[in-house]
């Protein structure tokens, strides 16, 4: 199948992820508004969109006619009732999914064995720009169509392709890894909070602090490991702190707690 030049895209779901979507498109430049619209049955969605300077649609077929690219943003449950309301689509069109544990075989179920399916596992924190995704394709997507989903995703955040096989680790890692992080912090703010801060005081602390570790990863040519062994001074107060995690078995925890997770998307992959 020949590429395609993309100079179209629709948004179907205007929820928090297909909000920060379409608002990286727009901040990014990487299509002009008019290039660009929306659809969700919500009038608050349409409306964000349609501050943007997007074309917003209450019906699906009514974004996605004479796309190039069309970004489907609703539920995984959503897909069959979706597929009924969404009418037709060019077949040159390149089908961007971000519906948890749905797999390129399915989609090609759907839109048929020639279309050109990307699957996407975007996270949350895309909607104050530092998202991370994990990208695969099939065999109809070309290099070029490729890169031009990736420059999408990479608008609000960092981009990766992957083989599929890998999509459900990437849920559980990332995809589904911000709420582990949150519940860490949540658990640093609590203990500031027990040791006499007060809770706002406790949040920046504990917030910026995983912040901060996070981009000393990111940044580092060291591993994790090492960096945790460079702040345990030997005798120093880190070291009796990271030696109660270590006695808890809380890196035993996080693995079991994110095999729990990729468990459930093989399982909705297969539903």
């Amino acid at each position: 199948m020949n590429s395609v030049e993309i100079k179209k895209a629709a948004v179907v779901g205007l929820g928090n992820m297909g909000g920060a979507i379409l608002s990286g498109i727009v901040s990014g430049g990487i299509l002009p508004t008019e290039a660009l619209s929306g659809a969700d049955k919500a009038e608050a969605c349409r409306l964000k969109a349609e501050s943007l300077g997007v074309k917003a649609f209450s019906e699906p077929s009514e974004a996605v006619g004479d796309a190039d690219l069309v970004i489907l943003a609703v539920k995984p449950q959503s897909l069959e009732a979706l597929m009924a309301e969404i009418g037709e689509v060019k077949k040159s069109a390149v089908i961007v999914s971000i519906l948890a544990g749905k797999k390129i075989s399915t989609l090609e179920g759907f839109f048929g064995s020639d279309a050109k399916i990307v699957r996407v596992m975007p996270n949350t924190p895309a909607l104050v720009g530092v998202g991370m995704s994990g990208i695969c394709r099939n065999g109809n997507v070309s290099d070029g169509e490729l890169a031009k989903v990736v420059e999408i995703f990479s608008s609000f955040g960092k981009a990766s392709v992957v083989g599929e096989s890998l999509m459900d680790i990437v849920t559980g890692i990332s995809g589904s890894g911000p709420a582990y992080v949150y519940m860490f912090i949540d658990a640093l703010i609590k203990a500031g909070v027990s040791g006499g801060m007060d809770e706002a005081s406790a949040k920046l602390f504990a917030a910026q602090t995983v912040k901060g570790a996070a981009e000393m990863v990111l940044r580092s040519d060291v591993s994790p490991e090492q960096l945790k062994i460079n702040v345990c001074s030997p005798g120093g107060t880190t070291i009796e702190a990271v030696k109660v995690l270590e006695e808890k078995g809380f890196e035993d925890v996080v693995v079991q707690a994110v095999g729990a997770c990729v468990e459930k998307s093989k399982a909705m992959g297969n539903s």
